[in-house]
């Protein structure tokens, strides 16, 4: 797919109006994120989570893969809410519908009490292998290469840090 704007010239905004709808990177990034979740919705749809629920999980479960290891991550929410770039008051209410799902525990960390800490419970580990499942399905299928996902990807990442917003 060409981007809009661009044919024939060497201009950040395709040599057109720097306010011009097909000249924002900002709409590209939003139009890109909306075809991604959209694009997500049937897995959603089957496990029953939005799309900030199942961000959550990748969390937990990459968490809980760690403890398996041996390893010992920092699982409160504040660390949760630095990994997802989500706030407490986001993220808490967030936090509570899954618990009362089954799919996540909060308890209080015995050393601080102020520091919940948040883990995957059987139930939402239990999504894990379905959701695995969908997306390498969905990266078999899709036009799209691995290499171009995580060129994409990479080139986010950096451009994230570059706006000082990198987790």
């Amino acid at each position: 797919m060409s981007q809009p704007g661009t044919e024939g010239s060497s201009f950040p905004c395709g040599g057109q109006d720097p306010l011009a709808l097909d000249g924002q990177l900002c709409f590209a990034l939003y139009a890109a994120s909306r075809a991604m979740t959209r694009a997500y919705q049937p897995m959603l749809r089957d496990l029953d989570l939005t799309y900030p629920q199942y961000l959550v999980l990748l969390v937990l479960w990459e968490w809980d893969a760690a403890a398996a290891r041996g390893e010992s991550p920092d699982s409160g929410v504040g660390a949760l809410g630095r990994r997802l770039m989500l706030d407490s008051g986001t993220l808490t209410p967030l936090l509570k519908r899954m618990e009362q799902r089954g799919l996540v525990s909060r308890q209080r960390a015995p050393r601080d009490e102020r520091v919940t800490l948040v883990a995957v419970t059987d139930s939402g580990r239990a999504l894990k292998p379905r959701a695995r499942h969908w997306v390498e399905q969905q990266l078999e299928s899709s036009a799209v290469t691995r290499e171009e996902v995580a060129s994409l990807r990479g080139r986010l990442w950096q451009f994230l840090e570059k706006l000082g917003d990198s987790p």
